[in-house]
C-alpha cells in the first residue's frame, strides 16, 4: 500500500478558497496563510497524511526557505523559482512505488506535468470540501463517543458483577507487572 504525500499548492488553495480570498482582498494575506495552514494541521491530524505546503516567494529576494510547523513542511520557493516549478518538481522526485503524490492545486497548466510524473491531482475547491467533510465526521465519531460515555449506571452492583470486576482488577495489577 502507498503512503499518501499531499503537496500544497499554498497561495492556489488562498485564491481559491472563498473565505481566504476574502482576507487577502482585505488586505490580510498573513491571516490568510496563518488560516490555512491551520485548517491543512487540522486536516493532516484527521486523515494522518504526510503533507508539504508550498508558498510562492519568487518576488521576494531572499526569502527561501523551508521549516516544520504544524507537524507539515512549509516551503518558500527561492527568487528564481515559482511554485509550480517547485511542486513539479518535488512531485517527480517523491512520486515511486511507495509513495502516491497527489497535488493540491487548480492550475491547469501544471496539472499536465503532474500528472507525467505519475501524481493525482485534486482542485482547490475539492480539497476544502474534503477537509470540511473530514471535520464532520471527526466531529460526528466524537458525539457518538460521548453519548456512549454518557450512560449512568442507575443500579448498584451485584455481588456477581462485582467478584468479576475483581477479578479484572486482580488480572489486570498482575499483567501490569
Amino acid at each position: 500500500m502507498k503512503e499518501d504525500l499531499l503537496i500544497v499548492d499554498a497561495y492556489n488553495m488562498i485564491g481559491n478558497w472563498p473565505h481566504l480570498n476574502k482576507l487577502k482582498q482585505a488586505d490580510r494575506l498573513e491571516d490568510a496563510r496563518d488560516e490555512l495552514l491551520a485548517e491543512l494541521s487540522e486536516y493532516k491530524k484527521y486523515r494522518d497524511i504526510n503533507m508539504i505546503v508550498v508558498f510562492d516567494a519568487m518576488y521576494v529576494p531572499g526569502n527561501a526557505k523551508s521549516f516544520l510547523k504544524f507537524d507539515m513542511e512549509i516551503v518558500w520557493t527561492s527568487k528564481d523559482q515559482t511554485a509550480d516549478s517547485y511542486i513539479e518538481a518535488l512531485s517527480r522526485k517523491k512520486q515511486n512505488r511507495f509513495t502516491q503524490v497527489i497535488v493540491a492545486t487548480s492550475d491547469q497548466a501544471e496539472q499536465w506535468t503532474i500528472f507525467s510524473a505519475g501524481a493525482l491531482r485534486i482542485p482547490a475547491r475539492e480539497l476544502l470540501s474534503n477537509i470540511r467533510r473530514a471535520k464532520q465526521e471527526v466531529n460526528a465519531e466524537a458525539r457518538k463517543m460521548t453519548d456512549k460515555s454518557a450512560v449512568i449506571r442507575h443500579t448498584p452492583w451485584d455481588s456477581k458483577q462485582m467478584l468479576e470486576l475483581e477479578k479484572l482488577r486482580d488480572k489486570l495489577t498482575h499483567d501490569g507487572k
